[in-house]
């Protein structure tokens, strides 16, 4: 049985950027699990998993805009001082909060001027190029719904 539309297949991974370090991995932890054609991973990697078969190991390549997008400018939002804790005021620094709907929204501190602060809402990956390591380790017919 090899990776396809429909099927739950659980994998183990290490995520790297293109200076070698490691972002994330699940290797020796719980794997990952999804449906593959259900947009539930990034689209660069459920496609190069396609295929793949149980106990294989490959290293798939995912460029921006097959993985967390371009940087959006429009992510990028000025807001006074007084709209961000003092001790939040350092480029980096992670925030949460809700927008009008009540959703959570998370920004990083991007630019601290004089008087304001520029927030930056695009996903942390952003504009990355993403290289994995990925080995499928179980694949099965999903559960009816």
């Amino acid at each position: 049985m090899t990776v396809s539309s429909g099927k739950e297949v659980s994998v183990e991974y290490t995520l790297r950027l293109e200076d070698k370090s490691v972002v994330d991995t699940n290797v020796g932890g719980e794997p990952l699990t999804y449906t593959q054609g259900a947009q539930q991973i990034i689209s660069g990697l459920e496609s190069e998993v396609e295929g793949m078969a149980v106990g294989e190991l490959k290293a798939v390549t995912v460029p921006p805009e097959r993985g967390y997008g371009v940087v959006d400018a429009a992510a990028f939002h000025e807001v006074d001082n007084k709209h961000v804790p003092e001790g939040a005021r350092v480029v980096g620094a992670k925030l949460q909060g809700r927008d009008a709907n009540g959703q959570s929204v998370y920004a990083r501190v991007a630019q601290v001027k004089e008087d304001s602060v520029v927030l930056d809402y695009n996903h942390p990956l952003a504009g990355k190029t993403l290289y994995f390591e990925v080995k499928v380790l179980e694949i099965k017919e999903a559960p009816p719904e």
